[in-house]
């Protein structure tokens, strides 16, 4: 199948700008960072978005979303002159301002006003977008913390890539940690694990320099290249060969 010519090469740069503003101290137990994002394509783009476990608050057009962890990846088309001011959430660190089971809306985006009321941020900017988030602050939830340090921790050490494994690591149960991560990520930890060994395998790519396959299907703990090109499929929508394309 022909592909996009601007899906190569990093082509992407040529019409997309990006920044990530870094939040407030006083934010950042719960904020992981803020982005945003502009384009200009005259004509449709499909822009590929992979799945990470956050939750995000994007504000667009007038309006704001809560948009849940996604268990797979994502196509949005971009097309026009247009943006969007993002927040990222700590993964479970947005179960507080939900006041509910995170996984309540995997896989789902709802109305901003749901969770935060009616009244948006106005200038849409850094400074009226943590204001906003102040007046709506919840109450401290330890446990929201601890998933996140859980989650941290995966994201940092390559050596997790088992849920039993971690749980001995953390003297819990593989069912307790399963049940912390439903209620305050919004998805499981093998999920987590996968995405985050995954998310090496495209560090590695943005570099330029193709890596053995087999080799690396070995590292990341798969029993062999077959059952970690299925798991990149399902994560990103095709496979690593195609994706390294994109660099």
């Amino acid at each position: 199948m022909t592909r996009d010519p601007r899906e190569l090469g990093s082509a992407w740069r040529k019409f997309q700008r990006h920044s990530f503003p870094t939040p407030s101290p006083d934010l950042a137990g719960y904020v992981e960072r803020f982005w945003v994002v502009s384009w200009d394509y005259r004509e449709p783009y499909r822009q590929l978005i992979v799945p990470y476990p956050n939750v995000h608050l994007t504000f667009r057009g007038g309006a704001a979303t809560v948009n849940g962890v996604s268990s797979g990846h994502q196509i949005r088309v971009l097309e026009g002159r247009d943006g969007v001011f993002g927040v990222a959430f700590r993964p479970g660190c947005f179960r507080p301002f939900l006041g509910a089971s995170v996984a309540t809306i995997t896989d789902r985006s709802i109305d901003a006003r749901e969770v935060f009321g009616p009244d948006l941020p106005d200038p849409l900017d850094v400074v009226a977008v943590e204001r906003f988030l102040r007046a709506h602050w919840p109450e401290s939830d330890p446990r929201a913390r601890q998933a996140a340090d859980i989650v941290a921790e995966i994201a940092a050490n390559p050596s997790i890539t088992r849920v039993d494994a971690l749980a001995q690591d953390l003297g819990t149960s593989v069912r307790q940690l399963q049940r912390l991560f439903a209620e305050y990520v919004g998805i499981g930890p093998k999920w987590v694990i996968r995405r985050y060994r995954l998310h090496e395998v495209t560090e590695r790519l943005t570099t330029g320099v193709g890596p053995d396959w087999a080799s690396l299907a070995a590292e990341l703990g798969y029993a062999d290249q077959a059952h970690f090109v299925r798991d990149f499929k399902e994560m990103f929508g095709e496979s690593p060969t195609r994706y390294a394309e994109r660099y």
